[in-house]
C-alpha cells in the first residue's frame, strides 16, 4: 500500500503502526518519527510562523479563512508522479491541514480509485478509534490493537493516581497567546487524567477565544502554555513581546511561578499517540510530589 498523510498525527500513527515505508508522502510539519523527515512533502504553509507574531499569524489566518482560502498549498504535480492508494487527512479544521475539498479534488486526478478517509478526532476515545480505524484501512489491526492498550494502561495508571487526591490546581491550558483562546477537543480530558482542574474550556469541542475577565475571574493556578503548533522555543521566544490579558501579572500561578511552556506541537495540538506523553507530562507538573517533576525537555517554567 501506497500512503499520504496529511496530518502530522497521522505520520505518526501510522509509524507506530509498524508502516514508515509504505509512507510515500507526508507533510511540511510531519517531524515525528525523526525518520521520516527525508520523505517527500506534499504541502507548504502560506504563514511563517517563525517570523511572525501570534497575533500577527491569527490575523493572517483569519484573513484567508474569511475570504474562503486556504492557508496551504498542495504541491498536486509531485502528488502525481507518487501515485498514492490511500490519503488520510481531516475536515475538522481549515488551520490544521490542506482543506478536505483540496484533497478530493487532487484524489480525482488518479485513474485508478484512491481511497480519501477523513479522520475526526474530538476527544481522546476518538483518537484511539482512529488508530484503530488505520488499522483496519492497512490490515495491521493486531498491532493498532496493542498500540491503543498500550496507551489506554497509561492513561489508567495516571487516573488511578489522580483520582484520590484531594486538591485540584485550577489549571489554564492556554492554546493561543494574541488573542488568547481556551482550550477545547481532548485538552480538558488531558487536565483531567492528569488531576487538573479542568473547568476552563470545552472538553469535546473547539478551542475558542477567551477574554481577560474570563482568565482572572478562573484565578489560575497553574499556566500551561500550548500554542497550537509550537514547541516551547517558540512560545519562549514569542511570550516578551506578547500582549498577555490584562491582569495577567496579578495570576495566582503568574504570582508563583507555576506558567510552564512544553511543546504543544508534540504533545497537545496533534491527536495522535503522544497526548498520552502530555498528560504524564501535565501529571509531573500539577503533581511532582507524585509523579516527579518534569524534565526540561518535557515543560520548562516561562515566567
Amino acid at each position: 500500500m501506497r500512503i499520504v498523510s496529511l496530518l502530522p498525527s497521522t505520520t505518526e500513527i501510522i509509524c507506530a503502526l509498524g508502516l514508515e515505508d509504505a509512507l510515500v508522502g507526508i507533510t511540511h510539519e510531519c517531524d515525528y518519527p525523526a525518520s521520516v523527515v527525508d520523505k517527500p512533502r506534499l504541502t507548504a504553509s502560506r504563514i511563517s510562523q517563525d517570523t511572525m507574531s501570534s497575533k500577527e499569524i491569527d490575523h493572517a489566518v483569519r484573513s484567508q479563512l474569511d475570504g474562503h482560502g486556504s492557508i496551504y498549498d498542495l504541491d498536486e504535480v509531485r502528488l502525481r508522479a507518487l501515485n498514492p492508494e490511500l490519503f488520510l487527512t481531516q475536515e475538522l479544521c481549515d488551520v490544521c491541514a490542506v482543506s478536505y475539498r483540496t484533497v478530493e479534488r487532487a484524489a480525482r486526478m488518479f485513474e485508478t480509485d484512491v481511497r480519501v478517509v477523513s479522520l475526526e478526532p474530538n476527544t481522546i476515545g476518538d483518537i484511539f478509534e482512529n488508530i484503530r480505524l488505520v488499522g483496519e484501512l492497512t490490515a495491521r489491526k493486531s498491532e493498532a490493537a496493542r498500540l491503543i492498550d498500550d496507551l489506554s494502561r497509561r492513561l489508567d495508571r495516571i487516573q488511578g493516581l489522580t483520582e484520590r487526591i484531594d486538591h485540584r490546581p485550577r489549571t489554564l491550558m492556554l492554546e493561543w497567546l494574541e488573542p488568547a483562546f481556551a482550550p477545547g477537543h481532548w485538552v480538558p480530558e488531558q487536565v483531567a487524567i492528569a488531576g487538573g482542574d479542568s473547568g476552563f474550556g470545552q472538553p469535546g469541542r473547539p478551542s475558542t477565544t477567551t477574554t481577560a475577565e474570563e482568565i482572572c475571574a478562573y484565578a489560575p493556578e497553574v499556566i500551561v502554555l500550548i500554542p497550537c503548533g509550537y514547541y516551547k522555543e517558540d512560545i519562549l521566544r514569542q511570550l516578551p513581546g506578547a500582549n498577555l490579558p490584562e491582569g495577567w501579572e496579578d495570576l495566582p500561578a503568574v504570582r508563583s511561578g507555576e506558567v510552564w511552556a512544553t511543546d504543544a506541537t508534540s504533545y497537545f495540538s496533534r491527536p495522535g499517540p503522544r497526548v498520552v506523553d502530555g498528560v504524564e507530562i501535565l501529571a509531573r507538573i500539577l503533581h511532582p510530589g507524585i509523579f516527579g517533576a518534569p524534565e526540561a525537555s518535557q515543560a520548562v517554567r516561562a515566567r
